[in-house]
């Protein structure tokens, strides 16, 4: 070993990704133990480590070339010791001089003052605060000002962050690639407007209302307006012509208001998530098709809820096949979609717009290679031998398809490129329809989750990895799974 040139031994050191193992073998020798420390570029503090100051600034000192700190107290009780404070993150800014990422989960002894030592992080680039109860738009503001490098900001359940002179800072300054606001209950759709000039750099933006599952959740907006255009929304006239990852959820948008212009101006947007995103209907997606003609990636997470559109008044989810056409006449680089509809009556089919003659367009049209399909009770075995001649369809995954049969897996057998599978909850699926799927020995991944006509026996040899569980009440009320893998 110790013969070794010192750059395979830094070779080496890199390849190994477990902190344990780089912890070990820093024992062995001196010389391991020093380029370890010279190596090591990351750390993650969590629940009972380093609870001394000293303790502390010896591992900065011991590891001068730290780019990533993360420090996550998730699950951390008083047993566990006192948490770093704002003293301990003016030790982590003033010591680690390379320092680009950070990350702060769950720390309830850093607040405003914290976050004001981070002036002392030139390089900063991304900062991720997730549940961090203390902070405010104050602390907020002074990290804008202070870290001119900064790119990515991730806000997570930040409860005292409200007003937006951070966001309009690093708006005018135009420094943000990235931006994700999750469940931060002081920021709104419309305060992020605020963000102006700043929409012309970000290509990643991700927007969740604090609320959960059915935030955002009204039966009494949202209908169809023939005259209402996405393209030109009165009250919104911001670019992004960058912006190639979108995630919106869980809140209402009304005409002309809101986030719901951004679904007209992106035009590089490759990668498209709407998940219970209230008051949309077909001329946002039929907008946004138009526009964004490089997309890639499209997932909608839809429940139902009251519209008045040109057929009368009806109750069922945002988006019909009209949207489902305009994605497949103009959105032609198309290769992974989601459909999820959650509160739609099996017994009730028009609750959800979308039909399996408008999936079956947008099937035939794109490059699908990707499909995922949530609780479409409109999907039968019909849409499967569609699905058959599918030609570059890799992953499909089902789940609470009810109307999914044993000859719906025989057609799907058949398509010439399949390799990944998922049945989750499919409850007509049988021992008979896996057969087809040993049989074709195509697949090299089956996961077969929780459709109980399906048996362990049957799985066996139906791919080159397969994971099969099954949910069953045990006498205490509780459900067990068995997973089971085989390669």
């Amino acid at each position: 070993m110790e013969d070794l040139p010192e750059a395979l031994l830094a070779e080496i050191v890199l390849r190994i990704a477990s902190t344990s193992d780089l912890n070990s073998l820093s024992l062995v020798s001196k010389r391991l133990y020093i380029i370890d420390s010279s190596q090591r570029s990351a750390i993650r503090i969590g629940c009972g480590s380093f609870p001394a100051r000293e303790a502390l600034a010896s591992l900065c000192s011991r590891f001068p070339n730290l780019s990533k700190v993360e420090i996550d107290y998730a699950g951390w009780t008083s047993g566990h010791g006192n948490q770093l404070d704002n003293k301990d993150l003016l030790v982590i800014s003033s010591q680690c001089p390379s320092l680009t990422e950070l990350t702060l989960s769950f720390c309830s002894d850093i607040d405003d003052s914290g976050l004001r030592y981070l002036a002392y992080c030139k390089k900063l680039i991304y900062l991720r605060l997730n549940s961090v109860p203390e902070i405010t738009s104050s602390g907020l503001l002074s990290v804008a000002v202070s870290c001119k490098s900064l790119s990515g900001l991730l806000l997570i359940a930040c409860e005292k962050i409200g007003s937006v002179e951070w966001l309009e800072y690093l708006g005018w300054n135009g420094i943000l690639e990235e931006l994700v606001v999750k469940n931060c209950k002081g920021i709104s759709q419309y305060d992020l407007l605020q963000f102006g000039p700043g929409w012309m750099k970000l290509r990643k933006f991700d927007f969740e209302m604090k609320g959960g599952f059915w935030g955002g959740h009204s039966y009494e907006e949202g209908g169809f307006d023939p005259l209402y255009n996405v393209h030109k929304p009165s009250r919104s006239d911001i670019w992004c012509e960058s912006l190639k990852d979108l995630r919106l959820a869980c809140f209402k948008t009304e005409t002309e208001v809101g986030l719901r212009f951004l679904l007209g101006k992106c035009k590089s947007l490759e990668r498209l998530c709407l998940e219970y995103v209230h008051g949309l209907n077909d001329n946002d997606i039929i907008v946004l098709s138009e526009s964004c003609r490089n997309l890639k990636s499209i997932s909608l997470w839809l429940t139902p809820t009251r519209y008045d559109d040109l057929n009368g008044d009806g109750f069922r989810t945002a988006f019909t096949d009209n949207s489902l056409k305009a994605l497949a006449l103009n959105c032609l680089m198309l290769e992974a979609v989601e459909l999820t509809f959650a509160g739609c009556e099996h017994t009730y089919p028009s609750e959800i717009g979308f039909t399996q003659k408008g999936l079956v367009v947008l099937i035939q049209s794109c490059p699908i290679r990707v499909l995922v399909l949530n609780g479409a009770n409109f999907f039968d075995d019909e849409g499967m031998m569609t699905l058959s001649s599918a030609p570059l369809l890799e992953t499909l995954e089902l789940v609470d398809c009810r109307e999914v049969t044993d000859a719906g897996l025989c057609f799907i057998a058949r398509t010439p490129c399949l390799i990944n599978l998922t049945l989750r909850h499919c409850k007509r699926v049988t021992d008979v329809g896996v057969a087809e799927l040993v049989n074709s020995q195509k697949l090299k991944s089956l996961i077969i989750d929780c459709c109980r006509r399906v048996s362990e026996k049957a799985v066996l040899g139906a791919g080159g990895s397969v994971q099969y569980s099954v949910e069953t009440a045990s006498p205490g009320g509780l459900k067990r799974i068995y997973p089971m893998f085989t390669g």
